[in-house]
């Protein structure tokens, strides 16, 4: 079989470089043992993941999905929000918790000038040629 180019690839993906790209991750896919989709005919790595992306064996966005995947360093898990209603019920339930008449809340108070004494009492840091 003739060697593949990318002008034989350019209608599967349209923007040259994603081809590159997505060529260059599957050759290295090969390259760590995954199962090739086309006869190989002595072709090197990079040249069967072209032939594979031209004769349409693989999904370009597969292979995009999967190249995006190999670079990203936290994955998030897509988890279903809670519903409405759920939330309102914990809501309500958190309220009559808090409306327990057997722990009082305290809250700390200050006065202003309380506030103003503190405020005047603390010692400016050191300055230094650090900054």
């Amino acid at each position: 079989m003739a060697r593949v180019t990318v002008e034989d690839c350019i209608d599967k993906v349209e923007n040259r470089f994603e081809l590159v790209l997505l060529a260059s991750h599957r050759a290295r896919l090969i390259s760590q043992g995954s199962q090739i989709t086309v006869d190989r005919d002595n072709d090197k790595n990079p040249v069967v993941a072209l032939r594979e992306i031209a004769d349409e064996t693989l999904s370009p966005g597969d292979l995009k999905e999967d190249l995006i995947h190999s670079l990203q360093k936290h994955v998030e898990v897509d988890e279903p929000e809670p519903e409405a209603p759920a939330l309102a019920d914990q809501a309500s339930a958190i309220e009559a918790e808090d409306d327990s008449p057997d722990e009082p809340i305290a809250f700390d108070r200050m006065s202003e000038e309380e506030l103003l004494a503190g405020i005047e009492g603390l010692v400016p840091p050191e300055k230094s040629d650090d900054f």
